[in-house]
């Protein structure tokens, strides 16, 4: 049997595998039914967030459906908002949900599907410690304004006296492009810290006020890897994948807190989507949450141009929210609560190309 450590390796080896083998289709079903009779070829790109689990169901989906082929470029939230705007691609993904006047540039109305649920986990180099360390959000926030510049600060050692800490420079590491993983963090730490939120607030991009940029999940896991005495945010697949630690976070319950699937989940207890079909689960107060979660969407036009790129976009989504989801925990993602599944459900049947419903019985 696989375990997860070795499915995501797998999982991670590239876009260019991805390609290769949702290229491979041809008119007959093997594994599944088509989607139809027609080929038909899907790109999509933004969010390296959900890269790994993207990848997995795209995968799986083209062995049963080989009709259909389905690219994706990860290459963050930004990039998958501009790319779905332009219409150069037929989704777009994104974990931060679009702002207003992202949506009024389009030429269309963008619907979020909400697809897992994800942890961003703080990560770090501390030379001869691998252990997990308990970080306070008040001290995750002064690390990354630039206030807490050493691993043995008395605020970093206090909540973990079993840990012995070097007298060494702490160095962050930031995302440099436009980033859904950054919005998320940022958020959190915008709720947490009144300065942070004023000197350098929420966003998929924001001025850093120290430390070095990289870019993508991979690009700053990388960085923070040959790094000594680096700290970073990242997706957890990208730490786990790395062998790098993750901090136990204090959340709002008063509870350190790992970004186990469990925990995640319970980040998203209760909510309630509204009409817009997105929602911040960051700092939630339900305990046992870990505190920086947060769904990731896929972005599609409520009307299609292309009413058979329009269908098999749908058929993948629906899809995703079902039968995908069983792929979700092995690679350390959380999968919809129900009620969500629903929600999505009912939003899907609203999608059309023109008058016609993309969704057959819908």
């Amino acid at each position: 049997m696989i375990d997860r450590r070795s499915l995501l390796s797998l999982v991670l080896a590239g876009t260019a595998a991805l390609v290769v083998a949702c290229n491979k289709g041809g008119d007959k079903a093997s594994g599944g039914e088509a989607t139809g009779s027609e080929n038909v070829t899907l790109n999509g790109a933004g969010a390296t967030f959900p890269y790994p689990l993207y990848s997995k169901w795209m995968s799986e989906y083209n062995k049963q459906h080989p009709n259909v082929r389905i690219n994706y470029q990860s290459i963050g939230s930004g990039g998958g908002i501009r790319q779905i705007s332009a219409r150069t691609v037929d989704f777009g993904a994104t974990d931060a949900p679009m702002k207003d006047e992202e949506a009024k540039k389009a030429p269309g109305t963008l619907i979020h599907i909400p697809t897992t649920l994800g942890a961003v986990v703080v990560t770090y180099n501390v030379p001869d410690y691998t252990g997990s360390l308990k970080l306070t959000p008040d001290v995750i926030a002064d690390v990354f304004l630039g206030k807490i510049t050493k691993w043995n600060d008395e605020r970093i050692t206090g909540p973990n006296p079993d840990a012995k800490l070097p007298d060494k420079n702490i160095s962050v590491v930031y995302r440099s492009d436009g980033s859904g993983t950054t919005a998320v963090f940022t958020e959190y730490l915008a709720k947490v810290s009144d300065e942070f939120k004023d000197k350098v607030g929420a966003g998929k991009s924001v001025k850093w006020p120290t430390g070095l940029g990289a870019k993508g999940n991979e690009g700053v896991t990388g960085q923070i890897k040959t790094t000594p005495g680096s700290i970073g945010y990242v997706e957890l697949a990208y730490a786990l994948q790395n062998k790098l630690p993750t901090a136990a976070i204090k959340n709002k319950a008063g509870e350190f807190v790992q970004p186990a699937i469990a925990a995640i989940t319970k980040a998203a207890d209760g909510v309630e989507l509204p009409d817009s079909m997105h929602a911040s689960i960051t700092d939630s107060a339900t305990p046992g949450a870990y505190p920086i979660s947060s769904f990731t969407y896929i972005l599609v036009y409520e009307d299609a141009k292309d009413a058979a790129k329009g269908k098999a976009v749908a058929e993948f989504l629906k899809w995703a929210i079902h039968d995908g989801q069983k792929f979700a925990d092995a690679l350390h993602y959380a999968p919809l609560p129900d009620a969500v599944v629903k929600k999505v459900e009912t939003k899907l049947e609203t999608l059309r190309s023109g008058d016609k419903k993309l969704l057959s019985g819908s």
